[in-house]
């Protein structure tokens, strides 16, 4: 067959196929039109939706940021005279961050940001006196979908339980950890951290048996370390 007649019969094929999609569409032109404002209704939902994605979690980490920033303010001199913004206790910097972390949890909970807040809150009212606040708080970011978050919560938890005398419940914690580390909080940190409550209580054995697992587990680094410094004390 010649070059030019396979040519023409391309050309043909085009012109039949287009025809036939120009008649198909002219017969379902309602129907044509609903998918494309489908899709089009479909894209600007996925585009809105990824704006206010992208600016919520921008208000909450600015939100969060200037609550931490209030939290980390030096505190005062003794002695040098009263300034705004600088504050001469723990509990008085502790009370003035304290609203803003509420504040960033209750509007921004379902974010990363906001679960950090919570956190922040509680260790914020311990820091008040405030234990039923703070046990409230760091239970609901303990119970946090982000292990992360949670288990820094369940730390600081595991310590308000033990200065208000539930050990028993401070154990549970630490024994959570243990079994669900995280990179906040490593499994070895847990264990540390259990030795000592266990030393407080009087269980050297048990505190050496924590120690010395950490120590095998983490022979060249950081807790493996602290695990070794222990056992070889006099405790």
């Amino acid at each position: 067959m010649k070059t030019e007649t396979r040519h023409a019969l391309k050309q043909d094929k085009f012109a039949v196929a287009a025809a036939s999609s120009a008649s198909w569409v002219s017969e379902n032109r309602s129907t044509v039109v609903r998918w494309a404002v489908s899709i089009m209704v479909a894209l600007v939902v996925i585009v809105g939706g990824a704006i206010f994605w992208t600016m919520r979690t921008a208000a909450a980490d600015n939100a969060l940021g200037a609550a931490l920033d209030v939290y980390s303010t030096p505190l005062a001199e003794p002695g040098a005279p009263a300034q705004s913004g600088v504050y001469n206790t723990t509990a008085d910097r502790a009370k003035a961050a304290n609203s803003k972390f509420v504040t960033v949890a209750d509007k921004y909970g379902m974010l990363k940001q906001g679960k950090m807040a919570r956190y922040f809150a509680g260790l914020t009212y311990a820091e008040m006196g405030q234990n039923g606040p703070a046990e409230k708080e760091l239970k609901e970011a303990a119970g946090s979908w982000n292990g992360d978050v949670a288990n820094v919560a369940k730390v600081a938890l595991a310590g308000l339980y033990h200065q208000t005398g539930r050990d028993n419940d401070a154990i549970s914690l630490y024994n959570e950890i243990i079994a669900k580390p995280s990179t906040t909080v490593s499994a070895a940190v847990g264990q540390l951290s259990l030795a000592d409550l266990y030393v407080a209580q009087g269980k050297q054995d048990q505190a050496r048996a924590l120690w010395a697992k950490v120590q095998d587990a983490d022979k060249d680094g950081a807790a493996g370390s602290i695990a070794a410094q222990k056992l070889g004390s006099k405790q």
